[in-house]
């Protein structure tokens, strides 16, 4: 009863804002407006430029150049350090992400900036609710990602809690009801970080909604489940970490003996009733299914087949773009002051200029005193909510670019799926691997190949494949031909995702923003450090000679 109640608040505390968004979707023009006068109002009080607090919005797209992170880093900083302030809104952490430029960026977040947040994510809850009366009740998961182990001591202080979006009564409420507490991500290391979060999952039969950013993060979850199996079992049994208590010192061990039981049972069964063996009243599941996460979150979805699914808006750690409500993908007008780029012509839209079909890329300004932020990200103008165009994710940008091949995320997929399906394969990702002038860069293909026993090995006969495909591809084939570029290589793993991650992480970038891509650039020191018999020379030799 109590539960339930819980949820019935956090409903009511979700109402105004979600009452404002629908009531106000034909006033988009106003509100953006309105919006970006409050937030050059506290810029320009805490720079002391009183000029910019007055500036209308053209004047504003006139004298604010488009930025990127590397513009705003050395104010960032400052402002760390007590020099200087960026906005008057007072700061309630920075939230550590990571970029194609930058292993790290520290994003502030401040009180305005916070509620901005909540204010998209108010109208979201809400639509759940309305859509979804199962999860009125039981308990959910909202992910919770950690932080590398050579950032904890520096930025412990700065999790990525999905609960920190809400305003702080919606916080407390949603506190009531979360299966896996957030100190999760205070574990020593991420396998007793997941390992954890399996344990008070399992423990939780009423799990009514599953809520992860990445559908990968989801999957491998499930795929622990066996594997831990026996040590997960004897927490429940026990209520005790075991050798885990040092790293998880922080948390009380879930005591679940009967659902204990009811593990040894499930695992007996077939994998694929696992899902809806073990929660059998979970009723929602939300996570990314556009562009390149759209596979994994099939495999998702199959998982939980007695399930709703909801795929994610779009969102940023420097903030959100689109809400799922009621079934559409509405621009989160009432958060942050948003522009487009055009991505056929360069110009700039402002919001209300936006027609059905556009393809554009967003550019935020925000309660954090960043001003014109590029994200880079494609959107194409869905359709609209009232007056406020819906978005829809294509992916990044842009592709990687070592030596002028200029590699795009299409001509990469299509290299991956043609040769996965030559040989029988699961493509994961193209490696554009950045020697630093140790040696020439390469693209290192990735593939999974079911049921193999090693780990994972190099197959010259699908790199060769590999390169004939680039090859196909103008400035990849002059890059060879010119000798920038070695041969490319190519990996079959039991686990292709699991080595990307296992890559990617090595190369700084935090587990929780790790996302599908088609091709990624990465450090050589990274691929050697999870590669340990990489062995460029001799695989160029080899290649050189069959190319």
């Amino acid at each position: 009863m109590l539960n339930r109640l819980t949820h019935q608040a956090l409903q009511w505390a979700c109402r105004r804002a979600d009452q404002s968004f629908r009531g106000q979707s034909q006033q988009l023009e106003v509100v953006q407006r309105q919006k970006l006068a409050q937030i050059l109002t506290q810029v320009a009080a805490a720079q002391g430029k009183s000029k910019t607090a007055n500036y209308s919005w053209e004047q504003f797209a006139i004298h604010q150049p488009v930025t990127r992170y590397g513009q705003w880093q050395d104010a960032i900083n400052a402002q760390r350090r007590g020099e200087s302030l960026l906005t008057t809104s007072p700061l309630v952490r920075y939230q550590p992400t990571s970029g194609s430029s930058e292993k790290l960026k520290l994003i502030p977040y401040t009180r305005s900036f916070v509620d901005e947040l909540d204010a998209a994510i108010a109208p979201w809850l809400a639509s759940m609710y309305r859509h979804n009366r199962g999860i009125h009740g039981g308990t959910h998961y909202w992910s919770v990602s950690w932080l590398p182990q050579s950032h904890f001591a520096d930025l412990s202080g700065n999790l990525n809690d999905d609960s920190e979006l809400l305003g702080t009564v919606k916080r407390v409420l949603a506190s009531q009801s979360q299966a896996v507490p957030a100190d999760v991500a205070l574990a020593a290391s991420a396998d007793d970080a997941l390992f954890a979060s399996l344990c008070y999952l399992v423990a939780h039969r009423n799990l009514r909604m599953l809520s992860v950013w990445s559908p990968t993060f989801a999957l491998q979850l499930l795929e622990a489940l066996p594997i831990w199996a026996d040590e997960i079992i004897a927490v429940l049994t026990r209520g005790s970490w075991h050798q885990r208590a040092t790293s998880l010192a922080r948390l009380q061990a879930p005591y679940a003996p009967k659902r204990a039981q009811e593990l040894k049972r499930v695992l007996a069964l077939h994998p694929s009733v696992l899902g809806a063996e073990l929660w059998p009243d979970l009723a929602l599941v939300s996570a990314w299914d556009t562009a390149d996460a759209a596979p994994w979150a099939q495999q998702l979805r199959a998982c939980f087949p007695h399930a709703g699914f909801e795929g994610k808006g779009l969102w940023a750690t420097e903030g959100v773009v689109t809400i799922p409500v009621d079934g559409q993908y509405p621009l989160a007008y009432r958060s942050h002051v948003y522009e487009f780029e055009d991505l056929n012509n360069g110009g700039i839209l402002a919001p209300w200029e936006l027609k059905e079909g556009d393809v554009v890329s967003p550019i935020i300004t925000s309660g954090n005193g960043l001003l014109r932020y590029q994200l880079d990200d494609r959107v194409v103008v869905s359709g609209f909510f009232g007056g406020v165009p819906c978005l829809q994710f294509m992916g990044r940008r842009f592709g990687v670019d070592l030596v002028g091949e200029k590699m795009s995320p299409e001509a990469a997929r299509q290299t991956l799926a043609k040769v996965a399906q030559q040989f029988g394969l699961e493509s994961v990702t193209l490696l554009a691997v950045n020697a630093q002038q140790q040696q020439r860069p390469r693209y290192i293909a990735l593939f999974t190949r079911p049921n193999t026993t090693e780990e994972y090995r190099f197959c010259p006969e699908v790199a060769q494949a590999v390169e004939r495909e680039l090859r196909g591809h103008f400035h990849y084939e002059l890059a060879r031909d010119l000798r920038q570029l070695e041969p490319a290589q190519a990996i079959l793993a039991q686990d292709g995702w699991s080595i990307c991650q296992q890559i990617a992480t090595a190369g700084g970038m935090i587990e929780g923003n790790i996302k599908p891509e088609p091709v990624r650039r990465v450090q050589y020191q990274a691929v050697s450090q999870v590669l340990s018999n990489i062995a460029f020379e001799q695989s160029s030799l080899l290649l050189d000679k069959a190319s």
